[in-house]
């Protein structure tokens, strides 16, 4: 028996689609070259399959995604994992929060971060540079109107030059709008433990 998750954790539920994924042996020429580049360059998750009944998109969405996340240059990967992170909290998708939750404790090879923003949210004790990235993407997922100068002034003063701060606003947003698509296109669930 499983159950729809609503807690925020790095241990990365199951995400049940509401729509059939494309089957990979099924899956026409187009598919499966839509298919060839993943979002991690790792595997095809059943929603990158899911995705894949719309091949246009997925030939675009897959690659702006690795550029935005995985890129050399300006932000660290784990602090683009941070932006992904916040917009996920502000947004309750508990599976994108746990997948890059879990990928900012790798990177970082620590879990207090994670460990602190799970525990105790907006109150986190955060190190300045971290505060100001995780308010920032805070900030831009409730409201991106509300996003001014003064947070601009604020991420330079934590440190962050201006490739930094481009690369924080491009992961803070895409995760914006892949929150949205996971939330309607599927559920995080996890197996119950019996008691």
């Amino acid at each position: 028996m499983s159950r729809i998750v609503h807690k925020f954790t790095r241990t990365v539920p199951q995400w049940q689609p509401r729509v059939t994924p494309v089957d990979l042996q099924e899956a026409t020429e187009e598919q499966l070259d839509a298919l060839s580049v993943t979002p991690s360059n790792t595997k095809v998750s059943a929603y990158v399959l899911t995705l894949a009944h719309d091949v246009e998109s997925l030939k675009v969405r897959s690659p702006l995604f690795n550029a935005i996340m995985y890129d050399p240059g300006g932000m660290s990967r784990a602090e683009r994992e941070l932006g992904a992170i916040g917009a996920s909290m502000v947004n309750r998708c508990i599976y994108c929060a746990a997948v890059h939750a879990d990928r900012h404790a790798k990177l970082e090879k620590d879990t207090s971060v994670t460990d602190e923003l799970f525990a105790k949210g907006e109150k986190a004790d955060l190190s300045p540079r971290n505060r100001a990235i995780f308010d920032f993407a805070r900030k831009l997922s409730e409201s991106p109107v509300a996003a001014d100068e003064a947070d601009m002034a604020t991420l330079r003063e934590a440190g962050l030059n201006d490739e930094e701060i481009l690369d924080l606003i491009l992961s803070t947003a895409l995760f914006g709008w892949a929150n949205r698509l996971m939330h309607v296109l599927g559920d995080p669930v996890r197996e119950e433990v019996p008691a």
